[in-house]
């Protein structure tokens, strides 16, 4: 199975993982960054990885088969109840796996028809089409604007509400049917809006940048690859804000230094020779944060 991991080399030389250091890899997918990750860590080092997706799971269990690697079936947004011990590196890559989008039955694109599922766990929660069954087109039309950051929403809602999708050719068609020939530009933001809702993505990344900061270990690294705005915004917002040391209100002076530093301070982007090579990076953006040391008085 073909899989290049996405800012592979940019990963390790911004998170640096070393011999002997413990690494959280939260997205571990079919084991591409999972693996270096561990080449690098080696035996004394210990590697813990999530993915929600029990397929990939799998793939990545024979991949990673090492005495030092433990895998949990799971989303990322219940990292606070694994109780891991502090993380020298902790990172996510919020991208499809390129099962999700080779696999035309899983049901995340549209240039197959195929079952409207598109869950990352296909053991749990509603498929796409129960959810738009479920949903009047008010519900239908937000998520078509918040998570597609499409403007002209609600026609498309009505026609989505009122076909009882159950396939990807049936959200096909009710988009031709409203935007015409613009609707192969609009496609993707409709597939995008509805794979967000149907797995909470946004929700799960919320309690991701909520925990995963403290289990870092003092000079710990955390790296987020992001592929669209909504996620690059929460993940960039969160990273400042704990890099922000706390001021004084009346006199501008630091009353408490910040406890992480930002290590890019702008996202880093795939060279053009890698987006050429795998045009699935091509929105791909990352950034890192570091816990610092604490302070010691000289």
């Amino acid at each position: 199975m073909h899989h290049e991991p996405v800012l592979l080399t940019e990963a390790m030389d911004l998170l640096a993982p070393a011999k002997g250091e413990a690494v959280l890899d939260c997205t571990v997918g079919l084991g591409g960054h999972a693996s270096a990750f561990l080449g690098a860590i080696g035996e004394s080092g210990r590697l813990t990885g999530l993915d929600a997706d029990a397929e990939n799971l799998r793939y990545a269990q024979t991949r990673l088969s090492a005495p030092n690697v433990v895998l949990h079936h799971g989303n990322f947004r219940d990292l606070a109840s694994l109780a891991l011990p502090p993380q020298d590196v902790i990172f996510a890559d919020l991208g499809l796996s390129s099962p999700h989008v080779d696999d035309a039955s899983r049901g995340f694109t549209f240039r197959n028809d195929a079952p409207l599922d598109m869950r990352f766990n296909r053991d749990a929660g509603e498929t796409a089409a129960e959810m738009l069954q479920r949903m009047d087109a008010e519900e239908i039309s937000a998520i078509l604007h918040d998570f597609g950051e499409l403007r002209q929403t609600r026609r498309l809602a009505q026609a989505l509400g009122a076909s009882a999708a159950q396939t990807t050719g049936d959200v096909r068609t009710c988009a031709e049917a409203v935007f015409g020939f613009r609707a192969p530009r609009v496609l993707p933001q409709v597939f995008q809006a509805l794979r967000i809702a149907v797995n909470d993505e946004i929700g799960s990344l919320r309690a991701l940048l909520e925990t995963a900061p403290s289990l870092l270990a003092p000079g710990g690294r955390m790296g987020v690859i992001s592929y669209h705005s909504l996620e690059d915004r929460m993940v960039k917002v969160a990273m400042k804000a704990l890099a922000t040391p706390v001021r004084s209100a009346e006199t501008g002076a630091v009353t408490e230094p910040a406890r992480y530093a930002l290590r890019t301070r702008k996202p880093v982007v795939p060279s053009e020779e890698e987006a050429k090579r795998n045009p699935r990076s091509r929105s791909a953006k990352f950034r890192v944060l570091e816990r610092c040391l604490p302070q010691t008085d000289l």
